[in-house]
C-alpha cells in the first residue's frame, strides 16, 4: 500500500493501524538481513498504533498521516529513541527533543516505526557502516545500497513501509533512492528545518522524504510546509525539460546510458520536449565549492550540534571513537591534514564561487525555459560491497566509486535546487537505474506535480525478493 491509501483506510476504519504496524513489523523481521534498523522497538510502535486507533474510536480529529509508521534517519533526533547518527561515541544519545521535523510528523498523526541505518555522519555512499554493520541492497545483498542514507532506501525498497525520512548534504536522499529503485525528494534548501539533525553544512543540509510514489511524497510536503492544496500531474505536452550531455551524460556505465535513454524516450513519446544547453564553468564551480564548504564546516557544526542537544561526548570523543574510515576523513581535511581548508580557500567558495554556480542556473533555466534539467541520477547502478573502484564509459576508463556516484547528484544540493530521483528500469542483471529531475530553486511544488506524470510513463519497478 501507498502511504496515501493505508493512511485513508486506517481513517475509514477498514483497516486498523494496529494491523498495519503489524504487517509493517512483520516485514521488518523478513528483511532483517538488509540491516536497514540500528533501533526498531515493536511494543512502542504497536502502543502508539492502538492509541491511533483509540482516537479514532472516540471521534477525535484525526491527522493526515493518522497511524503512519514512518522510518527515520537515524540522524534526526528524536526524544524516545536513541539517535547514533551512526557512530560509536553516540550509541546510547538519547537527544532531550525531538527534531521540529518529527514533531510535525508525529503531529500529523505519524508513528515513528525505528531509527534507520546509515553510512556514519552521514560522511559517504555506501552505508557501509563499521559501527553498526552495512546495509544491503534489497535487489541485490552483496551490493550496497547507496548512502548516506542506504537504511531507510532499503527499508522503503523492501516494503517495511511506504514513506520514510532521509537526509541529503550531498546525494545522501538521492543516491540511496537510485540504487534502491524508490522515489526520493530533495526539496529546496531550507524549505524544510533541519535544525535537531546532525549536520554537515547549513549551506548544503537538507531532510527529504523516501517513497514509492510520488503522491506519498507529495502528501510529505503538504504535512511539512502546511500546504495542503492538492498538486495536479503536469501535461506533459510542451513540457521542456534539459539535457546537458557534456556534464551529466559522460562517461556512463553501458546499462545506465542504455536505461536512461530507452526511459528518455519514453518521456519524448509521451510529449515531453527536450533542450540541450550546457550550464558554463560547472565541473570547476562544483570543484570549488562543493567538497570545500563540506569539508570546513562539519569541525564547526558538529561540535555545535553536540553541544545544543545535550549529547554528553565532545567533538573529539567522536572522532576518536569513529570508524577508520570517518576517523580518515577527520585526518585528511582537520588541521594539519592533507586537505585542510583554510579559510582563504572557504571564504572565496562560499562568497565568489558558489553564488556564482547559483546565478548560472539562475541563468540557465532562464535562457532555456526548461522545468528541470533530466539525467542520469548515477553513473553507475550498485556496486558490490567493498568495491572501491568502477570502470565506467571506455572500457579502459577506471574511476572511484565516490567519483562514479558523486558527480551527477552534487551540482543539485550545492546550488539548493531541489530534486526528484525516479527509477527507469532495471539492468540486465536486476539492478534498479533511475533519472534525476532538478528543478530551479523554490519550484518544489510544480516539480512533484511533473513527477506525477513521469511516474505514469515510467512505470514501477518489481518489488525485490525479500
Amino acid at each position: 500500500m501507498s502511504a496515501v491509501d493505508a493512511v485513508a483506510a486506517m481513517k475509514s476504519g477498514s483497516l486498523t493501524a494496529e494491523r498495519y504496524a503489524l504487517a509493517l513489523l512483520e516485514q521488518c523481521k523478513r528483511g532483517k538481513a538488509l540491516n536497514a534498523f540500528i533501533t526498531l522497538d515493536r511494543e512502542r510502535v504497536l502502543a502508539a498504533a492502538r492509541a491511533a486507533d483509540q482516537r479514532r474510536r472516540t471521534g477525535a480529529e484525526l491527522g493526515p498521516l493518522h497511524g503512519l509508521p514512518i522510518p527515520i534517519k537515524d540522524s534526526v533526533n528524536t526524544n524516545d529513541l536513541r539517535t547514533t547518527v551512526g557512530t560509536p561515541a553516540l550509541r546510547g544519545f538519547e537527544p532531550k527533543e525531538d527534531a521540529p521535523l518529527v514533531r510535525t510528523l508525529r503531529a500529523a498523526g505519524a508513528i515513528v516505526l525505528g531509527k534507520t541505518n546509515l553510512h556514519e555522519l552521514s560522511l559517504g555512499w555506501t552505508s557501509n557502516n563499521q559501527a553498526f554493520g552495512a546495509v544491503h541492497n534489497p535487489y541485490d545483498l552483496a551490493r550496497v545500497p547507496g548512502g548516506s542514507s542506504g537504511g531507510t532506501a532499503a527499508a522503503i525498497a523492501a516494503r517495511m513501509a511506504p514513506l520514510g525520512v532521509a537526509e541529503d548534504t550531498e546525494g545522501s536522499i538521492r543516491v540511496p533512492a537510485a540504487l534502491c529503485g524508490i522515489a526520493g525528494f530533495r526539496p529546496t534548501t531550507s524549505r524544510y528545518s533541519s535544525t535537531g539533525v546532525a549536520p554537515i553544512s547549513a549551506l548544503f543540509d537538507q531532510v527529504g522524504p523516501h517513497a514509492r510514489a510520488v503522491g506519498d511524497l507529495a502528501l510529505f510536503d503538504a504535512v511539512v510546509t502546511g500546504d495542503f492544496n492538492t498538486i495536479q500531474p503536469a501535461v506533459l505536452k510542451g513540457v521542456k525539460l534539459g539535457v546537458s550531455r557534456g556534464y551529466w551524460f559522460a562517461d556512463l556505465d553501458s546499462e545506465v546510458e542504455r536505461i536512461t535513454n530507452a526511459a528518455i524516450r519514453k518521456l519524448q513519446d509521451a510529449g515531453v520536449e527536450l533542450v540541450e544547453a550546457e550550464i558554463p564553468d560547472l565541473a570547476n564551480l562544483i570543484q570549488r565549492t562543493t567538497l570545500p564548504v563540506q569539508a570546513h564546516d562539519i569541525f564547526r557544526t558538529l561540535p555545535r550540534y553536540l553541544k545544543d542537544t545535550g549529547a554528553s561526548v565532545t567533538f573529539d570523543q567522536v572522532v576518536a571513537e569513529a570508524s577508520p574510515d570517518v576517523k580518515g576523513f577527520f585526518a585528511r581535511f582537520g588541521e594539519g591534514g592533507s586537505g585542510f581548508i583554510t579559510e582563504e580557500v572557504y571564504q572565496a567558495a562560499r562568497d565568489t564561487y558558489l553564488p556564482k554556480l547559483r546565478a548560472n542556473f539562475r541563468d540557465y533555466f532562464a535562457r532555456t525555459g526548461v522545468a528541470a534539467i533530466v539525467f542520469p541520477a548515477t553513473r553507475i547502478s550498485a556496486t558490490l560491497m567493498g568495491q572501491n573502484e568502477v570502470t565506467i564509459g571506455d572500457k579502459d576508463k577506471k574511476v572511484s566509486f565516490s567519483a562514479a556516484i558523486s558527480r551527477n547528484i552534487a551540482p543539485g544540493s550545492t546550488a539548493g535546487l531541489p530534486g526528484l530521483v525516479l527509477p527507469a528500469g532495471l539492468t540486465a542483471g536486476g539492478l534498479p537505474v533511475s533519472l534525476e529531475f532538478d528543478g530551479p530553486t523554490g519550484t518544489d511544488r510544480a516539480l512533484l506535480a511533473l513527477g506525477l506524470s513521469v511516474e505514469r510513463v515510467l512505470g514501477h519497478l518489481p518489488p525485490p525478493k525479500v
